[in-house]
């Protein structure tokens, strides 16, 4: 190469370094860098990579000169947690700048404030639509709970539950949904009720279950509370009411006695109120009416062997069947005129009773003692065992059975 080519190749070089130079033009090349900086006020919302996490802060890369700070109290809404339970190097995340430079010349900045922000206004136009918000229990505090809502709602102790809830504690860490009851930025108040979320989704349930239940279905159901007028049963949708007069076709001096809670039931529709939704229901009405049995295998005239179950001023009450009590007129219970009952009968004396009017759909039978005394048809279910009462092949009374002894006048067997 000649030096001519080595001169015009080192002119060409130095003009190659003239337009480089010139690129930057008048602003120079510090200029250059500051315009490649981001730029921003105190207050505004940054995207940045989280570059280290520390026990007591965290940095982020903004773009900035130098890399951005957030202290551990600006980390999190929630207390007593390590950056590292919150962020990890490499996460993106958002923060607010809170200081361009502090008096070590940091700059300073806010996850929690930046996420503070975004929540409120999430949060205010769920208000607005009557929305639900969702979050995790984090705290327990004075009268309830904290909800990590974004930011820290309060959760009532009273608006936990549908029913009062004694103890709170078990519940930090589960994630529920609430409504949004009071709502003030300017003292950054936030009240929720969970209790008015379940409400409004039991009223739903609610409304969908009655227009699906009929009058005359038969439900199977769980016994979920006792009290003095009935038992209210579970459904699965809602709860029906079994009036004490529809526990039982026997009478029940009290609803426990017929049923426990938890006792798997099932039970008749009776009504469906859709205006003040209550269900009507009948536990008896699902098991067999002893009186049309009664009726259907007895007859007037037979013999039935019954219980003295309640003497009264006119007669006495005999239990002939389980159900089923009829009158003895004090006039039927002997041959003899009798003044007082208990002259006759005791409570809890056995005997023999003759059917003389039955009346199923008025559920009363009379009965007498005396018009037994002198014989007739036994009842079909005691005919089997005929002689050990004292009667022939045909059911009629012929007496004390052999080995029996009956004192003179005394014309009652057992």
């Amino acid at each position: 190469m000649s030096e001519a080519d080595v001169a015009a190749g080192v002119e060409d070089d130095a003009a190659a370094d003239t337009i480089v130079v010139d690129d930057l033009g008048e602003t120079g090349l510090e200029d250059a860098i500051a315009k490649s900086v981001v730029d921003f006020d105190e207050g505004d919302v940054v995207i940045g990579t989280v570059v280290k996490v520390d026990k007591d802060e965290v940095l982020l890369d903004i773009g900035y000169k130098s890399e951005g700070v957030i202290p551990l109290r600006e980390l999190s809404i929630r207390k007593d947690v390590a950056p590292s339970e919150v962020v990890n190097p490499g996460d993106k995340i958002e923060a607010l700048v809170l200081q361009k430079e502090d008096k070590e010349g940091r700059l300073v900045l806010s996850k929690k404030r930046a996420q503070f922000e975004k929540a409120w206004k999430e949060i205010e136009a769920i208000k607005a639509r009557d929305g639900v918000v969702r979050g995790e229990i984090i705290e327990l505090v004075k009268g309830g709970l904290i909800v990590d809502i974004g930011l820290r709602g309060f959760l009532p102790a009273s608006l936990v539950d549908l029913r009062r809830v004694r103890d709170l504690t078990p519940m930090i860490g589960q994630d529920i949904e609430a409504k949004i009851i009071e709502l003030d930025r300017n003292r950054n108040n936030v009240v929720l009720s969970r209790r008015a979320f379940l409400e409004e989704n039991q009223r739903e349930q609610r409304e969908e279950f009655l227009t699906s239940i009929r009058p005359g279905e038969v439900k199977k159901g769980v016994v979920s509370s006792i009290v003095h007028f009935g038992v209210f049963v579970d459904l699965g949708g809602m709860d029906g009411l079994v009036h004490v007069s529809e526990l039982s076709w026997n009478h029940v001096d009290h609803p426990s006695s017929v049923v426990s809670v938890g006792d798997e039931v099932q039970v008749l529709v009776l009504e469906v109120d859709q205006d003040t939704e209550r269900i009507s229901l009948s536990l008896k009405a699902t098991q067999r009416d002893p009186w049309q049995e009664f009726a259907a295998a007895h007859k007037v005239g037979e013999l039935v062997y019954g219980r003295v179950t309640k003497l009264v001023p006119f007669g006495c009450f005999v239990q002939v069947a389980a159900g089923i009590e009829g009158l003895v007129h004090i006039s039927e219970m002997a041959l003899h005129h009798v003044d007082l009952p208990e002259q006759v009968v005791t409570v809890g004396e056995e005997l023999w009773v003759k059917i003389i009017d039955l009346d199923p759909q008025r559920r009363r039978i009379s009965l007498s003692i005396r018009q037994a005394l002198e014989g007739g048809e036994l009842a079909p279910e005691y005919r089997d065992a005929f002689a050990e009462y004292g009667y022939d092949e045909e059911g009629n009374f012929i007496g004390p059975a052999e080995g029996d002894e009956v004192a003179e006048g005394d014309t009652d067997t057992e």
